[in-house]
């Protein structure tokens, strides 16, 4: 069974990502950009191999201007990880998958 990552929007982020009892990872994209495009399979992967543990998402930049302005994205990718109602930490630019797992570790 595989698993992605799931769109969110502007409307949809609180509920799905503020109000989320697991830890979220949101990648900040947006469908022009190539180092996006580099790090959505790594997105995926991770969405897989935590699966349970954490919730994955993307938020399209373009699409939803709102939120991205709010945490304050300046380049894209940006994935950031909420828990509780907060961001917790991010990483920006195209990572290696080791990378973004053992920062997502820090909060399981």
């Amino acid at each position: 069974m595989s698993s992605s990552a799931a769109p969110v929007t502007d409307a949809s982020f609180p509920t799905e990502v503020l109000e989320s009892s697991v830890p979220v990872l949101v990648d900040f994209w947006a469908p022009w950009c190539g180092p996006c495009r580099m790090v959505a399979p790594v997105v995926d992967e991770i969405a897989e191999q935590y699966e349970g543990q954490i919730k994955v998402v993307k938020l399209n930049t373009d699409e939803n201007p709102q939120v991205a302005s709010q945490y304050g994205i300046r380049s894209i990718p940006t994935l950031m990880i909420f828990k509780d109602g907060q961001r917790v930490d991010m990483v920006v630019g195209a990572v290696p998958k080791t990378t973004l797992a053992n920062t997502l570790e820090k909060y399981l």
